[in-house]
Order: structure tokens, then C-alpha cells, then sequence
């Protein structure tokens, strides 16, 4: 994956899911329901195997020998199953990466692993992954990179523009629905794409996949890159972005491995693994910043996931319950409340509590029977109308009287706010100022740090 450079010599068009190049204000432009349907996944891996594990690397050159791959006891059902613990909702497979080595048997190159030992030539780990991760109830998506350090025609652009629309076809017909297409940008500076063609193409037979790119590729993308790959969002996060005069709804992916600087599977792996505490950090600054986390995946020369990876990934989803699983959520202990505030806190996403219609600020006030002690808030805001939210306060009523907690200005899909533990029969969220009518479908409320 490793994405460095945007795709440079994209030519912008208007988007291909919200439609709102023209709109004069960002709380005009809204999600494409696709769009959201994506977000509400919220958390995804994305899987990197190929003959860069077989050899250490992380940056094939195109040179490999397809015979270096040969694993032993592939298992996707395994990776699955482990992803599905952490609590990831969908799975992406590098179906090629940067070395343009194939993991399905295509037509258009003998790179791939038809070539290789592996299953006698005969394996397609496209199709066992996308079978293994259905089977699983998660959705499925493919990342195929446009640089190829192999393929001859690479150096031609219109040759090479027909040879990835070629490979693009066989996987976008052949694996049912899929639910993000990756466009990573790496190695591409200078390389002319036509990515209006490659787009007009994925639409005729995905019309509803998610595209991720770099802001380069604003037409065409649906979803664009954070930035770096540390697994953080850094400061406010809002869907609606502005590149030269363009509004687009834009919701932010955030990449980063589980590994330590690693996508691929080294020997030293055991080492760089990342802690329950760091990927906790991960996932409070991405999906609780409003943000999409893609966490990176390796398996190693047998096929496998680690024993020590599968491990962590449980031990992450369940640390993930324990923190912020349905049955710690406060708020749905509240006293009696009228429908429209009960909606914000039934722990149903597909209610919500709304401002009066027409309104720029409001208060969604909670209480409660007995006095509660929390120290994290977390906001989730109906998106469908927009981002709205531009400024809101957590306050709690103590020595009677509000006192706020919490401050910031961005809510969007998900907002965990931490603040030092407070003592209170009831609590708001003061919905300071909003663009638009705010409308909330979960106000919770966590005690993490007793």
C-alpha cells in the first residue's frame, strides 16, 4: 500500500456519487447514500500477501521469480475470522501490488499465480478470500495498484490503460459486489492514467463501490486518504473538503498497519506488533475522530496469519467491548424521556434525536435516576442533510448548574470526547451553533478510566 504521492495527472470531473460541484456553501453537500452505507462500517482490514513476503520486502521491483510463491496452508478464512474479532465489518485483499504480481490467474499476464507453485498454478486466492470473507457476513473489496513495476507496458500509457481496464474487468465482474475499489497512488508521479476511462468502467459493473484516492483524483474518488499512516486524524474532521473551488463530500479513510511500519509480513514480526493500548489510540483517533480505520493485515510464507496477530486482533475487539460495547453505554439507563430525545439514546442508529427544524443551536439534555460518574462522551450525527454541527460543549449539571466538560466543533459520523471524570444526575450536549438543523443518533456516555 504505502501511499506516498498522489495520482498526479488526473484530469478532475464532476463526482460521480453526490453531484455537488456547484454548491456555494459546505453544509450543501451531501452524502450519496453509498457514502453513507460505508461509513456506518466504520472499521475494515486490508490484506497484503504476495511474493514480497516470500522474499522481506516491502517494495517489490517487478523482478521476482513467480515461483517464490508458495505457501504451504493459505487460509483466508482464517484472516477473516480474525478481522471479524477485532470487529472489523469488511475485508480488502491486494489483488496486485506495486510488483505487478497477480493473485488471481488473469489473462492479461503471465505475472501472476498461474505461474507459481502454489496450488499446481491452479489457486485464485481473489476467489477464496472473496468467498471466505462472505461466508463471514463482512463485505469485500480489492485494492489493485495502478503503478506495475513489471508489466512492459507500463511505458506506454494507452497500452497500459487497456491492460489495467483488462485486469480491472476480470475482477470487477467475477466477485460479486464490492464494496471499495483502492487506487493507490504510490510510484505514479509523471504517468498519465486514464482514470476517466478506468472510472466509466468500475461503474458500469460496481455502480456502488466506494473509490478511494488521493484529493488528485477528486472527481473520481469517493472516499480520500488521511494523510499519512500512523492511524491518526489530525484536528477537526469534516466530510465536506474544498479542492480549488470544488465541494465534495469526502469521508477520510485512515490507513495504518498492525505492524509497526510493516504492511507485508517480515520474520522480525513478533517484534513490531502493535500493542492493545496502541491500536486502541488508533481507533479512538480515527473512528472516533468521524473517520474510516483500514487496519493493515500480513500473512506470513505459510499463508497464516501469526498466532501472535490473531491474538491481538481478539484481544483489540475485546477490549473494544469492554470499553464501548453496548452494555457500558450509561445513557440508555436515563430516566423516562419524550420520543425525540429517546431516539438519541435507544442505541438504534437508524433513529435520531432532532433540533427544532429551521434552528442553529439546541440542547439535547439527558437525566438521570441517581447520580452517574463518566469521563468519555460519545456523539454520533445524522449525516444523510449534511454535516451540520459546527460547535458543541458536553455539559454536565453539577453544584447546580451546567458546567461544561467537553469543547470542540466538528461531531460528524462518530466523536469520542475524553474529559477528566465528572459526577452528575444529568447531562447535554449543547449543540452550539450548526449550519443546518442538527439531528443526533447517539449521544453515549462511557466510564473508561476507573
Amino acid at each position: 500500500m504505502l501511499i506516498r504521492r498522489a495520482l498526479l495527472a488526473a484530469t478532475m470531473a464532476t463526482a460521480f456519487f453526490t453531484g455537488h460541484a456547484a454548491a456555494q456553501n459546505f453544509a450543501d453537500v451531501k452524502p450519496s447514500p453509498q457514502q453513507t452505507h460505508w461509513q456506518d462500517l466504520e472499521f475494515g482490514v486490508i490484506v497484503h500477501f504476495g511474493t514480497n513476503t516470500f522474499l522481506d520486502r516491502e517494495w517489490g521491483d517487478g523482478t521476482a521469480d513467480p515461483k517464490v510463491f508458495n505457501p504451504d496452508h493459505v487460509d483466508p478464512s482464517q484472516w477473516a475470522r480474525a478481522a471479524k474479532s477485532a470487529g472489523a465489518n469488511y475485508l480488502l485483499l491486494v489483488a496486485k501490488h506495486h510488483d505487478g504480481f497477480a493473485l488471481w490467474p488473469t489473462e492479461q499476464s503471465p505475472y501472476s499465480v498461474k505461474n507459481s507453485p502454489w496450488m499446481a498454478g491452479k489457486g485464485n486466492l481473489v476467489e477464496m478470500t472473496e468467498k471466505a470473507v462472505r461466508k463471514e457476513g463482512m463485505d469485500f473489496g480489492i485494492y489493485l495498484s495502478p503503478w506495475d513495476r513489471h508489466e512492459p507496458r507500463y511505458k506506454d500509457s494507452a497500452a497500459y490503460d487497456k491492460f489495467y481496464m483488462a485486469q480491472m474487468d476480470e475482477l470487477v465482474q467475477s466477485y460479486g459486489p464490492l464494496v471499495e475499489w483502492w487506487l493507490d497512488g504510490a510510484g505514479s508521479a509523471g504517468h498519465v492514467y486514464d482514470f476517466k476511462k478506468y472510472m466509466e468502467e468500475l461503474r458500469t459493473y460496481q455502480s456502488n463501490t466506494m473509490v478511494f484516492a488521493d484529493v488528485a483524483l477528486f472527481g473520481y474518488g469517493d472516499i480520500r486518504w488521511v494523510g499519512q499512516e500512523d492511524g491518526h486524524i489530525r484536528g477537526e474532521n469534516w466530510n465536506v473538503i474544498d479542492r480549488h473551488s470544488e465541494l465534495r463530500w469526502r469521508p477520510v479513510e485512515v490507513d495504518t498497519p498492525l505492524h509497526k511500519l510493516q504492511w507485508f509480513w517480515h520474520p522480525d514480526s513478533d517484534k513490531t506488533l502493535k500493542s492493545v493500548d496502541e491500536l486502541m489510540d488508533i481507533w479512538e483517533n480515527s473512528v472516533g475522530r468521524g473517520g474510516q480505520l483500514m487496519l493493515g493485515l500480513a500473512p506470513n510464507r505459510h499463508g497464516l496469519l501469526p498466532e501472535a496477530d490473531v491474538k491481538r486482533l481478539k484481544e483489540f475487539g475485546d477490549a473494544l467491548q469492554a470499553r464501548y460495547g453496548a452494555d457500558k453505554n450509561l445513557a440508555r439507563n436515563h430516566a423516562p424521556a419524550e420520543a425525540n430525545v429517546g431516539a438519541a439514546l435507544d442505541g438504534d442508529r437508524d433513529t435520531f434525536w432532532s433540533a427544532p427544524e429551521g434552528s442553529h443551536n439546541a440542547t439535547l439534555e439527558v437525566d438521570f435516576t441517581e447520580l452517574v460518574t463518566f469521563d468519555h462522551a460519545l456523539t454520533m450525527e445524522w449525516l444523510n442533510d449534511g454535516q451540520c454541527v459546527q460547535k458543541y460543549a458536553i455539559e454536565a449539571w453539577v453544584h447546580d448548574a451546567w458546567s461544561p466538560v467537553a469543547k470542540a466543533e466538528a461531531i460528524g459520523h462518530v466523536k469520542i470526547d475524553h474529559f477528566a471524570p465528572v459526577t452528575a444526575s444529568k447531562v447535554r450536549l449543547n449543540v452550539l451553533s450548526s449550519a443546518c438543523t442538527a439531528r443526533i443518533r447517539e449521544f453515549q456516555l462511557f466510564s473508561v478510566d476507573r
